[in-house]
C-alpha cells in the first residue's frame, strides 16, 4: 500500500509587516526602549505556556517527517499531540489510519479512517483508506461501499477502482466457499490472504 503524507495541504501563513517607527527627536532613548520591547517579546516567545497559532500544524509536519523516515510510533505521538489542539483535522486522522494499517493495528486504523470521513465526507482519499481498513478487518462488503463512495466523488480514481476489484474478488470467493459448503454459514468475516484453499486440499488428501 502506497502511503502519501500531507495530501494537497499547504500551511497558509499571513505576511508579517513591521510597523513604521515615528521620527522622534529621542533617538537613543527610543532605541533603548525598542530593544527592551524586543527582549520582552523574545522572553514571551520562549515561555513554555505561550504557543504560536500554528503549533498544531508544526506538530503535524513533524509527524509527517517521522512517518517518511519510517518512525511510525513517533509520528503517531506527534499527530496525537496535533489532534489535541485541533481535533477535527481529517488529514491527520487519515494519515494515522495509514500508519496504523502499516503497524497492523487494524481496529484503530478503522476508527481513525472513520473519523476522517466524518470530518471530510467529500474527501475521496479518506473513503479509500477507510475501505482498506475495512478490507483488512475482514469486511469486504463494507469496503466496497466505501470504495463506491470514493468513486462517486472522484470517478477516475484508479486506486479506488483497483481496491474495489480486490474486495469484489474476495466477496465472490467467499460466495463460492459458501455454496460448496467449505465455509461455515455462521462465519461472517473473510480474512484477506486466508488459507482456505490449502485447508481444502489437506482435507482431500486425508480422505
Amino acid at each position: 500500500m502506497k502511503i502519501a503524507w500531507n495530501k494537497n495541504v499547504k500551511a497558509k501563513r499571513q505576511p508579517v509587516v513591521a510597523p513604521l517607527k515615528p521620527r522622534l527627536p529621542f533617538g537613543t532613548e527610543v532605541g533603548e526602549n525598542e530593544d527592551g520591547k524586543d527582549g520582552s517579546r523574545e522572553s514571551e516567545a520562549s515561555c513554555p505556556g505561550s504557543r504560536p497559532p500554528d503549533s498544531a500544524q508544526s506538530l503535524q509536519d513533524q509527524g509527517n517527517k517521522l512517518a517518511e523516515e519510517g518512525k511510525y510510533h513517533e509520528a503517531l505521538s506527534k499527530w496525537e499531540a496535533s489532534l489535541s489542539l485541533i481535533p477535527d483535522n481529517a488529514i491527520v486522522h487519515e494519515q494515522k489510519a495509514q500508519v496504523l494499517l502499516e503497524l497492523g493495528d487494524t481496529w484503530r486504523a478503522l476508527t481513525a479512517a472513520t473519523r476522517a470521513t466524518e470530518v471530510e465526507p467529500s474527501w475521496p482519499e479518506a473513503w479509500v483508506t477507510l475501505g482498506r481498513a475495512q478490507l483488512n478487518f475482514g469486511e469486504p462488503d463494507k469496503s466496497i461501499e466505501s470504495f463506491d463512495r470514493a468513486l462517486a466523488i472522484k470517478p477516475d480514481y484508479s486506486d479506488a477502482k483497483a481496491d474495489r476489484e480486490t474486495a469484489s474478488r474476495l466477496v465472490r470467493k467467499r460466495g463460492q466457499l459458501h455454496s460448496s459448503g467449505d465455509l461455515s454459514a455462521n462465519k461472517r468475516r473473510f480474512t484477506v490472504g486466508g488459507n482456505s484453499e490449502k485447508e481444502k486440499e489437506s482435507k482431500d488428501e486425508e480422505a
